[in-house]
């Protein structure tokens, strides 16, 4: 039987999230910050997560400001039990949840020889088992619509180039990252049958006001000269990936790993 493709007439409106409940974790600042703007901008209603109330409710004036839908919940990753409150309260304010920005996270920058175990035991707990509590919460939701309703959802973590290739003084958080990379694909194949799609999203170095002055520096320039583009990437370069990812453009993409780096993981050492 043949089958004759169609295509919408704007095929730019598979990007568009209009309407879609998408909860943001970390989104007091940095890239959390501007994934939630980004999203916001894109139509969805976002549900802005982090421990500080203050920093968030600036988040929401300025995406209210723009003309954009956002309200606030507290969330401290690493507590099982807020995860799950978190989740219950967007439900219970919308009546759903279609889509997780995985991006809470710490690093801990030691040589391998001076890292702690409170050192190693923090960033795991952060960026990977608190990455997972939010994304079980998540996952049970969508389930939950999709056999009622037949929608789901779509969960993005947010990985790293560093989850791919090591770079020294960071090992537990190549650590939490690569497990991440597992805990998406492993997602991803048990919540297919029931709607519900799980991909990492990995920036390679992207510039910020967090690490400006570094890559200002002489050893941060010889690491952007080992970048193939022979640039950093800038918070803007993450914007198509991610609205694809959240979006109904990928709605036959699961477990893949979109690394965003300027080339950096394919390069020689």
């Amino acid at each position: 039987m043949t089958v004759a493709p169609t295509y919408p007439c704007d095929p730019t409106s598979a990007f568009r999230v209009d309407g879609k409940v998408i909860l943001v974790t970390g989104a007091s600042r940095g890239l959390g910050r501007g994934f939630a703007e980004t999203l916001a901008a894109a139509g969805a209603t976002v549900v802005l997560a982090a421990r500080s109330m203050d920093a968030l409710a600036e988040v929401q004036a300025h995406i209210e400001g723009c003309g954009g839908q956002a309200f606030c919940v507290e969330l401290d990753v690493t507590d099982k039990s807020q995860a799950e409150a978190a989740v219950a309260t967007i439900v219970a304010k919308t009546g759903r949840i279609d889509g997780l920005i995985n991006n809470s996270g710490i690093a801990v920058t030691r040589r391998l020889l001076d890292v702690s175990e409170e050192d190693w035991n923090s960033v795991l707990t952060t960026n990977l088992t608190g990455a997972w509590f939010v994304a079980q919460a998540a996952a049970r939701q969508m389930v939950a619509q999709f056999k009622a309703d037949g929608a789901g959802g779509a969960i993005v973590n947010i990985s790293s180039l560093l989850g791919i290739r090591t770079n020294p003084g960071v090992i537990a958080y190549n650590a939490a990252k690569a497990g991440l990379d597992m805990v998406t694909r492993q997602m991803a194949s048990e919540l297919a049958r029931n709607g519900v799609r799980v991909n990492s999203l990995a920036p390679g170095y992207i510039l910020t006001d967090l690490n400006r002055a570094y890559f200002e520096s002489e050893p941060g320039k010889a690491l952007t000269a080992r970048v193939p583009m022979r640039r950093l990437g800038l918070p803007d370069d993450l914007v198509g990936p991610l609205l694809f990812l959240a979006s109904d453009a990928s709605r036959y993409v699961t477990g893949q790993v979109l690394v965003v780096d300027g080339g950096h993981a394919v390069a020689g050492v």
